[in-house]
């Protein structure tokens, strides 16, 4: 599985650092790199890579807004924001314009783990950020989900993709296929009017 990733960082220093990391894997190709928000976006649209490596923090554009950009005119781009510290506000942002992940820096080990994960379909939160994800969303306003017409069956399938659990993970844990895990999947998302899983978890824990 190969990958082609772009690196954006407004710490040269950290961009080369990260780009030699990940291109000791045979796997991870670092197709360019760059120190800004606005470098992200142009870079995007010319080299379309299969993931978006970024710092959340820059002058200029931030990382968030490029994302947020980025994201709504790719839906399918896969985002994965780095930062030095973790952040409520940050957190949330990056889930609710449908980043697959978010990442303490210091946790160089954990990146390119996180960047296989995305690659595999899978949304990447580091253990500390997942934990706080509830606490978050708790102070906003809670529904019925029996207000979406969400089935029994289909809500077993939301309780696995809020878990973190993929397709493949869901069918195993559900005695389903893969196959009706995905045809059960789009359905809740047309429902629901969401984009992808993390903002069907983020809606989960919202409305649970």
């Amino acid at each position: 599985m190969s990958m082609k990733i772009i690196v954006i960082d407004d710490d040269n220093f950290i961009c080369t650092s990260l780009k030699t990391i990940l291109q000791a894997d045979p796997e991870i190709e670092v197709a360019a790199v760059g120190t800004s928000g606005e470098m992200a976006i142009n870079l995007y649209d010319s080299i379309r890579p299969d993931i978006l490596l970024m710092d959340i923090q820059m002058g200029g554009i931030s990382g968030l807004e490029a994302a947020r950009q980025i994201i709504g005119k790719y839906p399918d781009a896969r985002v994965l924001l780095l930062t030095t510290f973790s952040d409520n506000e940050y957190i949330l942002k990056a889930l609710q314009i449908g980043a697959k992940g978010y990442l303490i820096k210091q946790n160089a080990e954990a990146i390119i783990p996180a960047l296989k994960a995305v690659m595999s379909g899978q949304s990447v939160f580091g253990n500390e950020i997942i934990a706080k994800v509830p606490s978050i969303l708790g102070v906003q306003s809670k529904a019925d989900l029996a207000d979406y017409n969400i089935s029994e069956r289909e809500m077993d399938i939301i309780k696995q993709v809020a878990k973190g659990l993929n397709n493949k993970e869901s069918a195993d844990a559900l005695f389903l296929s893969e196959g009706t895990v995905r045809n059960y999947l789009s359905t809740i998302l047309e429902k629901l009017g969401l984009r992808d899983r993390t903002q069907l978890a983020v809606f989960y824990l919202q409305k649970k």
